[in-house]
């Protein structure tokens, strides 16, 4: 290994100011003629009698990296040849590191919840590229302008990639503080395992303490799937029960208890009101035996480890959300978008349901907000949205209610969807009429600018008139 120096080049990289490394790499402030940017060269430590491991880690993030876009990535820029100099020069992201915000832990419950919202939306765009990252902890976050920035994936797997850490080691990989359950017992394929460690760095943020320390053997580490950590509200009663509820959630052993994939982990970071409270939450403190059953509730392995969860995640929208004009009540168009949205939830069981319905404001002229009998309309269109999804049949955990008021439906609906990253929209379409046609309907505008799939619920006999609030 050629000696790293200040004004080395390696392929026109010019080595510039030495970066704190870890044990696997060296990180170096670069340049290059044909970039005016800054740049990071990562070298790996090579030497004589330097673990396989680290070769392997090179190549699996030489390997992945090149192939992640987006804003939550550090832009690749090249890479070197092994038979030279490996390395991988990758855009310098300006930000925080996230260490340095959980070594200022605990932190206030509101950024808390930023920070989530930011790590878990970068997640959902690395899991959306089919990527897990696998050894996700503070020092490999960047908060940037540009939202949360993911680094190293010297350990991740890309689903349509061989893995080469898996085929050449059974030995748990990963930092041992944030390792999830499944990685312990050599499952890396699941995206579930970014979502615990996330549960991980929240509790921490929260409370100031790792939720299971940083053993160092393999039976330590394995504890965590038969011993719960102390809630985060024992470690510091500031946190607010809601944020309790969401952390555990993350850190819940058996991976169908977990939150299905980082976006509906970020919806309930930014809906703490819709966030279901544990039943023992309700009525009080956990009684000692709880807290001791909870300690020693053993899941099956089966849950733990397999990719049996992975094709069931797959298989619909992670969030739907549904539209639904309650203006007038209930009536046969509300009936078939509830048909529709059954059958859609139905193709994803563990698919996440936002009801949502507009209460429309005026541009000019005070917008009414109590009915004759002086009684609140939102509340009463809220009373309403709950009334017609309670058919539906469906656990606290996995549907919310929102009413939004808005001039525009449209833009309403549009808004909350980008917002929330939702996967499907379904909204209702009355018969059009002339001025509808020469205006623009509700549904047409949403079908033409969502950012996802749209499904339009029309009466087959056309007997109504179109509204999405």
């Amino acid at each position: 290994m050629r000696q790293l120096v200040p004004g080395a080049t390696i392929d026109g990289f010019t080595l510039t100011e030495k970066l704190p490394s870890g044990g696997m790499a060296a990180l170096w402030k670069a340049s290059h003629p044909d970039h005016a940017e800054t740049i990071v060269v990562k070298i790996p430590f090579l030497d004589p009698g330097a673990d396989a491991s680290i070769l392997i880690g090179y190549e699996v993030e030489e390997m992945i990296h090149k192939r992640l876009r987006g804003t939550h990535v550090p832009r690749f820029i090249a890479s070197g040849d092994l038979a030279h100099v490996p390395y991988v020069a990758m855009e310098f992201v300006t930000g925080t590191s996230l260490a340095e915000k959980a070594g200022a832990a605990p932190l206030p419950p509101e950024e808390v919840t930023r920070i989530g919202i930011a790590v878990a939306t970068a997640l959902a765009d690395l899991h959306g590229q089919k990527v897990v990252h696998l050894d996700l902890k503070p020092e490999n976050v960047i908060l940037a302008q540009r939202g949360a920035v993911l680094l190293d994936f010297g350990l991740a797997r890309h689903a349509e990639l061989p893995d080469l850490l898996g085929e050449e080691s059974s030995v748990p990989m990963g930092t041992s503080a944030y390792i999830s359950p499944e990685q312990v017992l050599g499952e890396r394929s699941d995206p579930a395992s970014d979502v615990f460690a996330l549960g991980c760095i929240l509790y921490q943020l929260a409370t100031g303490e790792e939720p299971f320390g940083r053993p160092a053997t393999f039976a330590g580490m394995k504890r965590r799937l038969y011993h719960a950590p102390r809630r985060p509200r024992e470690a510091n009663p500031a946190i607010p029960r809601w944020l309790e509820a969401i952390v555990m959630k993350c850190l819940e052993v058996d991976r169908s208890r977990r939150y299905a994939d980082a976006d509906q982990l970020a919806f309930d970071l930014k809906h703490p009101d819709q966030v279901p409270l544990p039943k023992f939450e309700r009525a009080g403190a956990a009684s000692w035996w709880q807290k001791f059953a909870a300690m020693f509730r053993r899941p099956d392995d089966s849950q733990l480890v397999g990719p049996a969860s992975t094709g069931r995640r797959s298989a619909g929208p992670s969030i739907v959300l549904v539209a639904v004009d309650l203006a007038s009540g209930v009536d046969p168009l509300a009936d078939e978008v509830r048909s529709e949205t059954a059958r859609l939830l139905a193709a994803r069981p563990d698919s996440r349901l936002a009801c949502l319905t507009v209460l429309k404001t005026e541009i000019i002229g005070e917008t009414k907000l109590a009915d004759e009998t002086g009684r609140s309309i939102y509340l009463k269109r809220l009373v309403a949205l709950r009334d017609w999804a309670r058919l539906l049949q469906l656990p606290d955990d996995r549907v919310s209610f929102h009413v939004l008021e808005a001039v525009s439906a449209a833009d309403a609906i549009l808004r909350y969807a980008e917002q929330n990253r939702v996967g499907h929209i379904v909204v209702g379409a009355r018969s059009s009429s002339a001025f509808r046609r020469h205006l623009g309907s509700v549904s047409t505008k949403v079908v033409a600018e969502a950012r996802c799939s749209v499904s339009v619920v029309r009466l087959a006999d056309g007997r109504d008139e179109e509204a999405a609030g």
